[in-house]
C-alpha cells in the first residue's frame, strides 16, 4: 500500500495561552496604539523592544509593522537613497530586493553557492560597486560570517542582516543579526514567532536607531521607548528625518512577548523535526543534502535539498508525484514566480545579468516548510515519500 501524508504544511500551532491572555488584556483596556498609555504604563510594544534587545544583546530595538518595513527602514537609516547600489543575494525572497527598490536604490545581485549561502568570492569581486550589503540569510542558511564581515569591513561596506529566517540562529555563538550594523527580523505567521505580521529591528548605532524610531512614526514621543537612544541623539536628527509610519501596535507586541521567551525551546523542537527529515533523505540517489557548518547554530523551520543538474521536467515530475502523496514541495528553479518562489531575474524592476554558476544552483533548489504541527513520525513519513519519488524519477531516467 502506498503511503500518503494527510497533514497541512501551512497549519501553525495555536498561540500560547499566556499570549492570548496578554492580548485579551490589551483588548479589554483598548489602548492598542503603542503611544496610547495610561499614567505609569510602559506599554507592551516598548517592553517587547526592551526584552528583544536584551535577548539578542543589542543596545537598541524597534518594533515595526513587518519585516519588509524593517528592511526598508534600515536602508533609509544607514543613508541609502535613490540611485544607490545595494549588494544583495541572488537567492532570496522578493521583499529583499523590494525593500531596496522601495527607497529608489538598485539591487546588485551576488551569487549563491551549493550551500545556499551568498558566494563570498563573488561578493569580494563586487565589493567596490556598493557601500551597503543587504545580506539575506535565506531559508535559515548562514554563510561564513567571519569572512563576510572581513570582506565588508575591508571595503567599507555597511551590512544589514535580513534575519527573517534566522531568529534564534547564531554563527560561532553570535546571534544572527548581531554582526552587521542592523539586524531585521520578521514576526509573520510562517516565521519563528507569530503575530500575523510584524517586524523587529536591532542595532548598536545610536543614530541609526534614532532615525529608525522617527521614521516609524514616533512623532516627538520617542521618550516612550525603553530600547532607544537618549533625547540628545533625537535632537540631532529629529527635524531631518521623515515620518514613514510603520509602528507595531500593543496587541501584536502582547502576543509576541511570551513567544520570544519560549524561542529556545521552539528552536530545539524545529531542529528535531529537521534532523529527522534530513536523516531520512541522506543517501537518496540524485539528491544532495545541504551540509550545515559546525559554526552554525540553525533553526530548521524549513528544509532544502538540491536536485543538481536535473532536467526541469524531471524536477517538476518529482513535485507532482510528491504532491499526489500529500507532500508540498516548492521549486526555486521555476521560470515563472509561483507563490513565494522567484529568482533574481524575475524581478524585472532590477537590472541583472545571467549568473551561470548561480543559475545552476537555483535550478536545483527544492524547498519544504517544517511546521511544528508535524510529529516526528510525520517527518519520517514525509522523508520516505520524498526519497521514494526522487528515486523513482531518477532511476527512470
Amino acid at each position: 500500500m502506498t503511503e500518503t501524508f494527510s497533514g497541512s504544511f501551512t497549519q501553525q500551532e495555536p498561540i500560547p495561552d499566556e499570549a492570548i491572555e496578554a492580548a485579551l488584556a490589551v483588548l479589554r483596556h483598548g489602548r492598542l496604539h503603542r503611544y496610547n498609555l495610561a499614567k505609569g504604563e510602559l506599554g507592551e510594544t516598548a517592553l517587547l523592544e526592551q526584552e528583544f534587545a536584551a535577548q539578542t544583546g543589542a543596545r537598541y530595538c524597534l518594533a515595526v509593522a513587518s519585516g519588509g518595513y524593517a528592511l526598508a527602514t534600515a536602508l533609509r537609516a544607514v543613508g541609502v537613497g535613490p540611485g544607490d547600489a545595494v549588494l544583495t543575494n541572488a537567492f532570496t525572497l522578493a521583499p529583499v530586493p523590494g525593500a531596496i527598490a522601495s527607497v529608489g536604490a538598485r539591487p546588485v545581485f551576488v551569487g549563491v553557492t551549493e550551500s545556499l549561502t551568498i558566494d563570498l568570492d563573488d561578493l569580494a569581486a563586487k565589493a567596490g560597486t556598493a557601500r551597503v550589503l543587504m545580506l539575506s540569510h535565506m531559508r535559515g542558511h548562514l554563510c561564513d560570517m567571519d569572512r563576510l564581515m572581513q570582506i565588508c569591513d575591508d571595503a567599507g561596506i555597511t551590512v544589514i542582516e535580513d534575519c527573517a529566517h534566522t531568529m534564534g540562529a547564531a554563527w560561532n555563538g553570535v546571534p544572527s543579526g548581531r554582526q552587521g550594523a542592523v539586524g531585521c527580523y520578521s514576526c509573520q505567521t510562517y516565521k519563528h514567532v507569530n503575530s500575523g505580521e510584524g517586524g523587529l529591528l536591532i542595532t548598536d548605532d545610536e543614530e541609526i536607531a534614532a532615525r529608525a524610531v522617527m521614521m516609524s512614526g514616533s512623532y516627538m514621543l520617542y521618550e516612550r521607548h525603553l530600547a532607544a537612544p537618549g533625547p540628545e541623539v533625537f535632537e540631532r536628527i529629529k527635524y531631518h528625518t521623515p515620518n514613514i509610519s510603520g509602528r507595531m501596535d500593543n496587541l501584536r507586541a502582547a502576543i509576541l512577548r511570551p513567544q520570544l521567551r519560549a524561542l529556545d525551546a521552539q528552536v530545539a523542537r524545529w531542529n528535531e523535526r529537521y534532523q529527522r527529515i534530513e536523516a531520512g533523505l541522506r543517501g537518496t540517489p540524485g539528491l544532495t543534502v545541504i551540509e550545515r557548518p559546525e559554526a552554525e547554530t540553525y533553526v530548521g523551520s524549513s528544509i532544502q535539498f538540491l536536485l543538481l543538474d536535473w532536467a526541469a521536467d524531471k524536477v517538476q515530475e518529482v513535485l507532482r508525484r510528491c504532491a499526489a502523496r500529500g507532500v508540498e514541495l516548492k521549486w526555486f528553479g521555476t521560470p515563472e514566480p509561483v507563490g513565494f518562489t522567484s529568482r533574481y531575474d524575475s524581478w524585472r524592476y532590477a537590472e541583472s545579468a545571467p549568473m551561470p554558476a548561480s543559475d545552476r544552483v537555483l535550478a536545483g533548489i527544492v524547498d519544504m516548510r517544517v511546521p511544528l504541527t508535524f510529529s516526528l513520525e510525520d517527518c519520517d513519513l514525509i522523508a520516505r515519500i520524498i526519497r521514494a519519488e526522487v528515486g523513482a524519477v531518477y532511476q527512470g531516467g
